[in-house]
């Protein structure tokens, strides 16, 4: 089977680049299940319940998501009731929403998701190894394929959570940092990884921000609000062919398509 992971998808300029070019995608590459982090997609902090669900009609089969989660009031009920936009696992148990999300592709395979938040740099919430490796244990006993959204800060513990699951899940895929990195590869056991795929979304930018006022952030140390740039959008990610049969990762692309809209 073909996974396609779509990297953070920024603001309205990410959205549109799905609306109008994912069915195209999904069709060239014959994929079958995909999944898209959508964590900064209401201008750039948060999800809504309506973009949510416009996301989820254009293509994408489940939402991933981080820290970002909680921006939108509107989206805590929406979380308790919609089993295809994931939080990070390892937060509280009281909080809405799962982290875990099973399911069938358009092939018919069945499919597991795990979504999880790391701790360097960010919040002080479970750790994402012992939380994570519990849920992978109990995803297992329903299907060997499955994919991790590692939604962290530091690469180093990208990396380490990659090589703790290694042999465990099909592939570790890195978000957050909205730049693409060049390491993807199948780890020794089986995994696909990649440190971080990237952000789909306007390019010419700081992060999806428009660049002077994250300039002006930066030098006079004020609480200027960020806006979503638009200019060199691009659709970030990575493409994972799994065995269905034992999940292991056969190869793992990475995509990085410039758009004009």
């Amino acid at each position: 089977m073909r996974t396609l992971f779509i990297g953070d998808v920024f603001g309205k300029p990410g959205r549109r680049l799905l609306l109008e070019k994912l069915q195209g995608i999904l069709h060239e590459h014959r994929i079958d299940f995909c999944v898209a982090n959508v964590e900064n997609a209401a201008a750039g902090f948060g999800v809504t319940p309506q973009i949510a669900d416009e996301l989820l009609n254009c293509g994408v089969d489940l939402l991933t998501s981080g820290n970002h989660i909680w921006d939108k009031r509107a989206i805590i009920p929406y979380l308790a009731d919609q089993p295809r936009l994931l939080r990070p696992h390892n937060y509280p148990r009281a909080n809405p929403g799962t982290g875990i999300f099973i399911g069938d592709t358009r092939c018919g395979v069945r499919v597991g998701v795990l979504n999880l938040q790391g701790r360097v740099f960010m919040a002080s919430i479970d750790c994402p190894f012992t939380t994570g490796l519990a849920a992978v244990e109990q995803i297992r006993k329903q299907t060997p394929v499955i994919l991790v959204d590692f939604h962290a800060e530091a690469t180093s513990e990208k990396q380490a959570i990659g090589w703790f699951m290694d042999g465990q899940v099909s592939a570790v895929i890195g978000t957050h940092t909205h730049i693409q990195t060049a390491d993807e590869r199948v780890l020794p056991k089986g995994t696909a990884y990649i440190t971080d795929i990237g952000m789909t979304g306007p390019h010419d930018s700081v992060i999806g921000s428009i660049p002077d006022l994250a300039l002006d952030r930066f030098l006079r140390q004020m609480p200027i609000r960020l806006e979503p740039a638009s200019g060199n959008l691009r659709i970030c990610g990575a493409i994972v062919e799994i065995d269905e049969t034992d999940g292991r990762a056969q190869q793992i692309q990475r995509i990085n398509l410039p758009f004009t809209l």
